[in-house]
């Protein structure tokens, strides 16, 4: 069992335990200073899992770490790289909306735009194509589908989501904008009123514009402030919304759009229509009903961890045949009176294995608190496993794993797959809130890992250097030549990958742990 250290004042010399006194008073090191004295100084003896505080006389920093080892040798593992599936998806995307606008281009007599109402008008179409192309993709980034994730990676699919839901409220906005002002402009007729003509003369107008209100909904509660007050039913909710979007919308378009008409536009919409229709119907429905049907997921005992968490663990059939690695998350719906309409994504928190899964929870609202109180035998609808923050997308021989607070879920499981001399950082802010710290240490010693506590409120000492390039560079001097895994609060991620980038950390080494969209 590891130690608490940072108890003990008045050591001297090297290595001495430090008080918060000097701990505060201490100025960081130059990077560069940090850098050489963690490659050059000799190796310390350290306990597999210690609670660390910052030692300002110890060259590397902290108290109970090693320097380091020499940098190994940069082999690279046998992991499959995504790096070329995504420069191929972003072609065909482009391709895709290149594909969009010059099927209006080829539609469009020579000289049809020959003043200011038929460019604004022109503007305006386009920007329709554009918005409607966007929503087809958003849709298809929406479905859930194994292969895409697979393909691409959960995190640029987390990343292209978000950048393209704005571009897709942007120009549905400045398909209106320029749609309007061209007609008015052309009728010699006021805006205002002229907007009005369109919404209650034209065909399925009125649709569109229920459609356009969502769309802009949507956007709005999708915005970090917003999103991190909203209940997560409330905000999946109206992410469900934009499946009605696309119906109302499309609408519209068939109705009014006389760019579909043309004689390949008339292949390539309903094409890819029935290419995001089917891909929603397999990940939304099928993919999660064969699923279900083949294991029966079911409650077999909720055990307490620490404070305000708990594990559940699952029970089925043939778990020895379920797709799922360790670090990967699941959508679960335990079929309670109260609870069968929620549906939340929960990691595993220990690898699969062919008797049960496990899932760690740690009381964030009433949902969570009542997962507390389940009965064992309580059926379980699951939808996954999904996520790529595993063990088979290293691209490095070793690994650092940095957890905070509920994040430990994930990387407790990940640690069992990862290789020789993997690092566990794990931040909390008390003792009694390291969960799987037993079990962590245990898996240290048996894999020769290596986990370190930093614990303390923000404005702790220790917690304040951990992500500095000198504090990080103290605990892992080889951290560029390393994968970095990364699972926690937003704020602790934000912070880590500033202080990865300052260190040269390539983006293609670290992992982050997205959970959904």
């Amino acid at each position: 069992m590891a130690r608490v250290q940072g108890d003990v004042a008045g050591r001297q010399g090297p290595g001495a335990f430090q008080t918060f006194e000097d701990q505060r008073n201490r100025r960081p090191e130059p990077v560069a200073t940090a850098r050489f004295l963690a490659r050059t100084q000799p190796r310390q003896e350290y306990a597999r899992g210690d609670i660390i505080v910052e030692a300002p006389t110890d060259p590397s920093g902290w108290r109970g770490t090693e320097s380091g080892p020499a940098v190994p040798v940069d082999d690279r593992p046998p992991a499959e790289s995504v790096s070329g599936n995504r420069l191929l998806t972003i072609i065909l995307f482009f391709a895709g909306l290149g594909t969009s606008v010059a099927l209006w281009v080829f539609n469009t007599q020579p000289g049809a735009i020959n003043d200011t109402a038929t460019l604004l008008t022109a503007v305006g179409r386009v920007t329709g194509l554009i918005g409607g192309y966007l929503l087809f993709v958003q849709l298809l980034m929406m479905s859930r589908v194994s292969w895409l994730e697979e393909w691409v990676g959960a995190r640029d699919l987390l990343r292209w989501h978000r950048w393209l839901g704005t571009s897709l409220v942007v120009a549905v906005l400045a398909h209106i904008v320029f749609i309007v002002f061209g007609y008015a402009k052309a009728a010699q007729a006021d805006v205002v009123k002229q907007g009005i003509d369109i919404i209650t003369t034209l065909p399925d107008m009125i649709s569109a514009t229920v459609a356009t209100v969502l769309l802009v909904v949507i956007s709005l509660l999708s915005i970090r402030a917003a999103r991190t007050k909203l209940p997560y039913e409330l905000w999946h909710l109206t992410h469900l919304a934009a499946y009605l979007v696309l119906l109302l919308g499309y609408g519209h378009q068939v109705a009014t759009g006389a760019d579909l008409s043309g004689q390949y536009a008339k292949i390539f919409w309903p094409g890819l229509g029935a290419l995001v229709i089917a891909a929603l119907i397999w990940g939304r429905l099928v993919e999660p009903v064969w699923l279900n049907v083949r294991h029966r997921f079911a409650v077999a005992e909720v055990v307490p961890e620490g404070a305000n968490t708990f594990s559940i663990y699952i029970d089925g059939n043939n778990l020895d045949r379920l797709p799922a690695q360790a670090g990967q998350f699941m959508r679960w719906r335990f079929l309670t009176r109260n609870g069968w309409w929620q549906s939340h994504p929960f990691s595993l928190s220990a690898a699969p294995n062919s008797d049960w899964l496990r899932l760690t929870v740690t009381v964030a609202g009433g949902h969570t608190a009542r997962l507390g109180d389940l009965e064992p035998g309580t059926p379980v609808w699951a939808e996954g496993p999904f996520g790529t923050f595993t063990a088979q997308h290293r691209t490095r021989r070793r690994a650092l794993l940095i957890a905070g607070g509920s994040g430990i879920a994930p990387i407790r499981a990940l640690l069992e797959d990862m290789p020789p001399d993997t690092i566990v950082i794990y931040r909390a802010s008390r003792p009694d809130e390291l969960v799987f710290r037993e079990e962590l240490e245990d898996l240290a010693e048996r894999r020769d890992a290596w986990v370190r506590y930093i614990v303390g409120s923000r404005s702790d000492a220790g917690p304040r250097r951990l992500f500095t390039p000198e504090g990080m560079l103290g605990l892992v001097p080889d951290v560029n030549r390393r994968d970095v895994y990364l699972c926690g609060p937003p704020g602790l991620v934000s912070a880590a990958v500033s202080t990865l980038r300052e260190l040269d950390v390539p983006d293609s080494q670290m992992h982050l742990d997205p959970f959904e969209f």
